[in-house]
């Protein structure tokens, strides 16, 4: 990662890296994802009831880990997983630690496909996705690398994001989520079949346009995490689980709160406690001596 990419990606977000796959490898991915697109179902994404976003269902890979394909279906995959051209950058937006989250995921799409409303934002500020420098080094929580099998020219769909929104103190305007009043801030920059797109999952505002091409959107995603990072609800965080199951047998609610393992989110609460004045600990959800629930709370 040199000078002029490390400034583009503290300055931005996102960062692209052209010509990283050869025809040849664009082709081995494709067949790859022939053998999975029987796979493919439509999804109906969020566009916040906005007409700029609207279209037919997005198209998503529904079925087992990409990685886990036959092979040689999930070599190209495997490849990516820790490709040089990834490593050397993640290691500078993750640190050392960096480790795989969740995916590989197929996006597809034909034209017409709807967008995606946009989210993440710098505020509020996230901890498990956030950007943060120090002493000369920046660190980013959670970090999507995606590889494009197909052209998206700017203007014609597919990835958007605002610029520099990892570092925004205001919260994103409703009109510029979901595109209806973008305020000039969204941009949908033009990303060749080959090419690499690094953003900033979380931290950035970003989301997709509706695809307006005649051939195919193929992309393919990856999101990582700093190493003591969470970003995806796992089935291994549950007190029960986490922890032998007759370590928690016979626990208060507020006992286990803090027995549950790392997990993004507030999974519905459950792990966050409150002190009253009266030096009761109780669930924040739950209500206090004068029989009022808090208000506000994390995300």
């Amino acid at each position: 990662m040199n000078a002029e990419e490390r400034y583009f990606w503290d300055l931005t977000g996102y960062l692209i890296v052209r010509g990283v796959l050869s025809a040849a490898e664009i082709e081995e991915v494709n067949r790859a994802l022939d053998f999975a697109a029987t796979k493919v179902a439509d999804t109906r994404e969020p566009t916040g009831d906005s007409e700029e976003l609207a279209g037919s269902p997005s198209r998503w890979y529904h079925g087992e880990n990409l990685l886990a394909l036959p092979h040689p279906h999930c070599a190209p995959f495997r490849r990516m997983l820790a490709h040089p051209q990834v490593v050397q950058r993640l290691v500078q937006m993750c640190g050392k630690g960096v480790r795989l989250d969740h995916g590989p995921q197929f996006n597809n799409a034909v034209k017409g496909t709807q967008g995606l409303i946009l989210h993440g934002a710098g505020q509020p500020h996230r901890p498990v996705v956030a950007y943060h420098h120090q002493n000369g080094s920046s660190l980013c929580n959670g970090v999507t690398v995606t590889w494009n099998l197909a052209d998206c020219p700017a203007g014609g769909g597919g990835f958007a994001c605002v610029p520099a929104s990892h570092k925004s103190k205001y919260a994103v305007p409703a009109g510029v989520r979901n595109c209806a009043d973008d305020m000039g801030a969204v941009v949908q920059p033009e990303i060749r079949a080959g090419d690499i797109l690094f953003f900033m999952d979380g931290a950035q505002t970003h989301g997709t346009h509706p695809w307006r091409n005649e051939h195919e959107r193929r992309s393919v995603l990856f999101k990582y995490a700093g190493r003591t990072a969470v970003r995806a609800h796992m089935d291994l965080v549950s007190p029960e689980v986490y922890w032998e199951e007759q370590i928690v047998d016979g626990m208060t609610p507020e006992e286990l709160a803090v027995m549950w393992g790392p997990f993004p989110g507030d999974h519905d609460g459950l792990h966050e406690l409150v002190c009253d004045e009266d030096g009761t600990v109780r669930l924040a959800g739950d209500a206090g001596a004068d029989g009022r629930r808090p208000t506000g709370g994390n995300e």
